[in-house]
């Protein structure tokens, strides 16, 4: 008996003289000719579950797995369609040196609907043997892991290998911020320095050094007492550029203390002398923090600066960054909450905050109890 013809979205089996299995999906006529897709395996099995696989992405509308698209070839496509129309140049240029240096000379050759588990873990462990550091490795791991998630989405892949494998296990660095007698040392010694109100805003209000770089004299409100972030400053390549802060909550409006507003308003006045004596040279920016001239500042420059300024006055080597750190374990040893940290900080979620300061939270949140024991207890 002849077999029946095949409809549309069905599938056949046969097996061909080189042993494989040949499973092949009928998508009916596109433009007046007949599309097909063909899935192959080493067995009659590997090739059903192919085939049923991409009848059921077909019957949920979902576009069928390009067999032979290479994990190069979707990481390239990944990084112009997906990473670059959105989000930030220099997250951009981070994201595609990750895949251009380590992702796609380890895994670019694979087919991406053959991509396991275990390659992932081969490039983690000859990642870290190489020398590379367990966080740098883990990135490659982060990369990976959103690129799949997308390929995900789209219906090329049936699930995201990158996700069943473990992050490389970084040790854990204890934060260790400058306390407030070391604050006062560095404000003090600080107080004649050009830099001086920038490390008064950073400690007091935990401001990015990308959001400080990118602070205008616009976003500061000396009537209402107020100070907005709306943008952050990126150097890349030499070519400084301007950008949304980090998340949606690290756009946000902060109460200034007294002596931050009379820290700003010495800024002020001392860029309006710096303005006078360069004369034809100033190039007005609308910026807070500038060079002599008027030209954003350097991020790198800005933390060597910091640095010597702390060796100077004999206190800890720190980043720049750690001022943030500080700020966040000044608002904590004043009783204020995770919460409040993370509002003032503007971290997108308060997981981020209680990984970062829970150990000085709970140190905190001894004393509170020391002091209502010492209050109320009995003797």
């Amino acid at each position: 008996m002849a077999n029946r013809r095949r409809g549309q979205g069905e599938g056949s089996i046969t097996e061909l003289p080189d042993g494989r299995w040949q499973a092949r999906l009928n998508l009916g006529y596109v433009n007046g000719k007949r599309v097909r897709k063909a899935y192959f395996g080493r067995t009659r099995a590997e090739a059903v579950k192919k085939l049923n696989a991409a009848l059921a992405e077909h019957e949920r509308g979902l576009p069928l797995p390009k067999e032979r698209e290479t994990v190069g070839t979707f990481l390239a496509r990944w990084l112009a369609e997906v990473v670059q129309p959105a989000v930030r140049p220099k997250t951009y240029a981070s994201y595609e040196s990750i895949c251009r240096v380590h992702l796609i000379p380890a895994l670019g050759q694979h087919r991406l609907v053959k991509l396991e588990p275990s390659h992932v873990q081969q490039l983690l462990n000859a990642k870290l043997a190489a020398g590379l550091s367990p966080r740098s490795a883990g990135y490659c791991r982060v990369v990976l892991r959103r690129a799949l998630a997308q390929a995900l989405k789209w219906g090329l892949v049936a699930r995201n290998v990158a996700a069943l494998v473990d992050p490389p296990r970084t040790p854990r660095t204890e934060i260790q911020p400058l306390t407030p007698d070391q604050v006062r040392v560095l404000l003090d010694g600080v107080q004649d320095d050009r830099s001086a109100t920038l490390y008064t805003v950073a400690i007091a209000l935990g401001l990015r050094q990308g959001e400080l770089l990118g602070l205008r004299w616009q976003d500061i409100d000396f009537a209402a007492g107020t100070l907005s972030v709306h943008q952050a400053l990126q150097r890349l390549k030499g070519t400084v550029s301007f950008v949304e802060p980090k998340t949606s909550r690290s756009r946000r409006t902060l109460a200034l203390p007294a002596f931050v507003s009379t820290s700003l308003k010495d800024q002020r006045r001392r860029q309006l002398e710096e303005r006078l004596q360069a004369g034809a040279a100033w190039q007005e920016s609308g910026l807070v923090f500038t060079t002599p001239v008027g030209t954003p500042l350097d991020g790198n420059n800005v933390t060597h600066q910091f640095q010597r300024t702390l060796a100077r006055l004999g206190l800890p080597h720190q980043r720049f960054h750690d001022l943030r750190h500080c700020c966040a374990s000044l608002l904590l040893a004043q009783g204020l909450s995770l919460k409040d940290v993370m509002d003032t900080l503007g971290h997108s979620q308060i997981s981020l905050a209680a990984n970062l300061y829970g150990h000085l939270y709970s140190e905190q949140r001894r004393e509170i109890a020391a002091r209502m024991e010492a209050l109320l207890g009995t003797n």
